[in-house]
């Protein structure tokens, strides 16, 4: 399977699922080891921190692209030096493999 950050959401339509908590878990490991998953395994969500507002919104420019292109949104907060990105599927009430995907591309947009 390729990695997570190759992969697109859109060839998964029609067939997202909740993922399993040991699914949830190796796709975590995938992951930069500062997103957390919420107790219940119900989200994901990393806080990034900027040297100022500029980076910040910059950032969240390029999670707005990612979603658009993957069509699946995460909840952001936004301040002025940081912004907590968090993912769930709501449609499937927990984790799928869309939010880790997401996830996986944040990260490989932060090492460009």
């Amino acid at each position: 399977m390729p990695a997570l950050n190759l992969q697109n959401c859109h060839a998964l339509a029609g067939r997202v699922s909740v993922l399993s908590h040991d699914d949830t878990n190796h796709y975590t490991q995938q992951l930069d080891p500062l997103w957390q998953i919420n107790p219940e395994q119900q989200s994901i969500s990393h806080r990034y921190e900027f040297k100022n507002y500029y980076q910040t919104i910059a950032f969240v420019n390029v999670i707005a692209q990612i979603a658009h292109q993957q069509d699946h949104h995460p909840d952001l907060q936004v301040s002025y030096k940081q912004c907590t990105v968090t993912y769930s599927t709501h449609s499937v009430g927990g984790l799928s493999l869309c939010d880790f995907i997401c996830a996986a591309k944040i990260n490989a947009s932060q090492t460009l």
